[in-house]
C-alpha cells in the first residue's frame, strides 16, 4: 500500500499533467497550434517538466480535447442531493461512457501512444510519471461521498478499484472489440455490474459494523 508521501507525490504528478492538458486546451481554443514550449509557458512549468510528461507535442494535442470534454465531478454532483450510491455511481459512469463513445478515435490514439511509451521506456510497472490521466477515480470518489463514512477503508478501496474496471476506455474496447456489443448494450451491462459491486460493498460494510445506522438509498439503484 502506498505511503502518505507517495500518495501525495502521485496526486501532484497527476495535477501537473492535468495543468499541461488544460494549458494546451486553452491555447487550442485561441486558435493556436502550440509547441511544447508554448504549453509549458502557459502551464507555468519548465520545458523539461513538460517533456517528461509529454515527449511529443502530438501526444499532448491528441489528449487535450479529450480532457476538455471529460465530465467534471464537481459539476456532475454539485447540486445532486441524492444519497443512493448505486444511482450516483451509475450517473458518473454514464457521463464517462458518453464522453468515451463521443471521443472514441482520440481515445484510441491516446491509448496507443501510452502503450507504446510504456514499452519503449520499460515503465510497465509503477511509472514515476503517469502515462494516463486518472479521470475515472475522481468521478467514483465523488459518487461515493454520501456513503464513504459507512465503508471500512479496505472495502472502500476495493470498491473504488473494482469500479475503475467498469469505467472508461478499456471497458469500451472490451465490449466493442472483444464482445462485439454496441454502446447501449455495454451501458446496460455496466449498470448491472455497478449495482452488483456497490451492493456487495454495502453489505460487507453492514457485516463489519452491524450497529451502524442505515441511510436512505443504501443499495437501491436504477434497473438495467
Amino acid at each position: 500500500m502506498p505511503t502518505p508521501s507517495a500518495h501525495r507525490r502521485y496526486n501532484q504528478r497527476h495535477r501537473t499533467r492535468k495543468d499541461l492538458l488544460s494549458a494546451a486546451s486553452r491555447l487550442l481554443k485561441q486558435g493556436k497550434t502550440p509547441t511544447i514550449d508554448d504549453v509549458a509557458a502557459e502551464a507555468m512549468v519548465s520545458r523539461a517538466t513538460a517533456y517528461r510528461y509529454f515527449p511529443t507535442i502530438e501526444s499532448l494535442l491528441v489528449e487535450a480535447p479529450i480532457d476538455d470534454d471529460a465530465p467534471d465531478p464537481f459539476a456532475l454532483f454539485g447540486d445532486d442531493e441524492s444519497e443512493d450510491p448505486v444511482a450516483r455511481v451509475d450517473k458518473a459512469e454514464a457521463a464517462l461512457h458518453d464522453m468515451s463513445y463521443r471521443n472514441e478515435r482520440q481515445l484510441r490514439l491516446m491509448l496507443a501512444a501510452s502503450l507504446q511509451r510504456s514499452v519503449s521506456e520499460s515503465r510497465v510497472v509503477s511509472p514515476a510519471i503517469p502515462l494516463r490521466q486518472n479521470r475515472r477515480e475522481p468521478l467514483i470518489e465523488a459518487a461515493l461521498v454520501p456513503v464513504r463514512w459507512r465503508l471500512p477503508l479496505r472495502t472502500y478501496r476495493n470498491l473504488r478499484a473494482a469500479l475503475s474496471l467498469v469505467f472508461g476506455l478499456e471497458s469500451m474496447i472490451v465490449f466493442q472489440d472483444v464482445l462485439g456489443l454496441d454502446a447501449a448494450e455495454a451501458r446496460r451491462i455496466k449498470r448491472w455490474a455497478i449495482r452488483a459491486l456497490v451492493r456487495a460493498a454495502m453489505e460487507q460494510a453492514v457485516d463489519a459494523h452491524p450497529e451502524a445506522p442505515k441511510r436512505q438509498g443504501a443499495g437501491r439503484g436504477t434497473r438495467p
